[in-house]
């Protein structure tokens, strides 16, 4: 290997919110890895912090062009430039969408168990939270899409906005192309809004990779939305950069104003630079990269099925995060989780944050060097 993913960087006293924990203990929690980026990524960003001039930036069409090779190259997609908004992040842009495009008060259909902030950027500003739950198989250990109950979510009179996570967190699932245009449908029968998540799309670890929302048939994206982002493929959270991916230009006009108004629409030092970067230059780490991922995911199933019993995981196909069924234990999640960080200092996050059926479920991160991991599921075995 080209990289070494087995490098144990102390994050420790380095303002990390993940590593902000006791000396002896091991957080498996936030959607942030414990490898160092890209190098050719850390070239760029030491030039431009050596140049030493630090005023307003606007993005760059250099930052666009980068974006649109990355989904050409990546993901045999097209994107037109005038499709593209810069934003600060994926959920400010996501809570600038739900405040510009909805009233107070209506529906904002997630597929739950789903990411906890989308609760957040929904409830915060007043909208109901309406669950489309996900159908979960223990046997297979898979979930899948209620259509049944998402067609008569759609249809509520209040419903006027739908988020997918694509691929879905915490789950792994990686939405087929069918499945992404049987929900545009159903949307555009409902004039509902549909707008997609989908910072996990450069981590399939299994298939065939993902499906940009844009990229389904032309007749079903008028109302759609794609937010996207470098940070969870290569560790760059705290560049603060993603891209808005919207055809339509009246809605897009619309998504301009609310971005600029909410003042998350101007880079900060490192957001152009560390994207471009990124997407240039990074391909070869990613690839790495879920190579490393996809091994430490067998560890961790290997471990589940002869070290433990109680715990199984859960078969998904994307993201380093892995979502764990516990439902044989008889507490909840809040509980084993409390339990297991008493007893052993490993933090894991409670299924019951995500809704749906999560309290029977447990969320970790398996984005860290393979000692560490190897560490956390010692903890993990003596808990259990």
């Amino acid at each position: 290997m080209n990289y070494n993913f087995d490098e144990i960087i102390d994050r420790r006293q380095t303002n990390s919110s993940k590593w902000d924990v006791k000396e002896n203990e091991l957080p498996l929690t936030t959607a942030d890895m414990d490898f160092k980026t890209a190098p050719e990524i850390i070239s760029e960003l030491k030039d431009k912090v050596a140049a030493g001039i630090f005023g307003y930036e606007n993005p760059s069409e250099d930052y666009f062009a980068a974006v649109k090779s990355w989904f050409h190259s990546e993901h045999q997609t097209e994107i037109q430039r005038d499709w593209m908004l810069f934003s600060t992040g994926v959920i400010p842009a996501l809570s600038s969408i739900v405040r510009r495009l909805t009233h107070p008060a209506e529906n904002v259909v997630v597929q739950s168990p789903v990411y906890n902030i989308f609760f957040n950027s929904i409830e915060n500003n007043g909208r109901r939270a309406l669950e489309n739950k996900l159908i979960y198989n223990p046997e297979t250990r898979e979930y899948q899409i209620d259509f049944v109950d998402l067609k008569k979510k759609l249809q509520e009179p209040q419903t006027t906005m739908m988020i997918l996570c694509n691929p879905h967190n915490p789950t792994g699932n990686v939405w087929s192309k069918s499945e992404l245009e049987k929900i545009a449908a159903y949307c555009n029968e409902n004039q509902v809004i549909l707008v997609s998540d989908e910072i996990h799309g450069d981590l399939v670890l299994e298939g065939n990779g993902y499906t940009p929302l844009f990229s389904i048939d032309p007749s079903l994206t008028n109302q759609a939305i794609s937010l996207t982002s470098p940070s969870k493929t290569f560790n760059l959270a705290a560049i603060h950069a993603a891209t808005v991916i919207v055809k339509n230009p009246f809605l897009r006009y619309q998504i301009d104003r609310g971005l600029n108004n909410d003042e998350i629409a101007e880079p900060n030092l490192t957001a152009i630079p560390g994207t471009i970067a990124a997407y240039r230059y990074g391909a070869p780490w990613l690839k790495e990269l879920k190579s490393y991922l996809r091994d430490n995911r067998q560890l961790v199933e290997d471990t589940l099925d002869n070290k433990i019993n109680g715990i199984k995981l859960v078969n998904g196909q994307a993201t380093y995060l892995l979502w764990l069924d516990c439902s044989l234990i008889n507490k909840s999640s809040i509980e084993i989780v409390e339990e297991i960080r008493n007893q052993t200092g490993l933090i894991l996050s409670p299924g019951k944050i995500y809704r749906g059926n999560g309290d029977h479920f447990l969320r970790i991160s398996i984005a860290y060097p393979r000692k560490v991991l190897k560490d956390a599921l010692s903890r993990l075995i003596q808990a259990i």
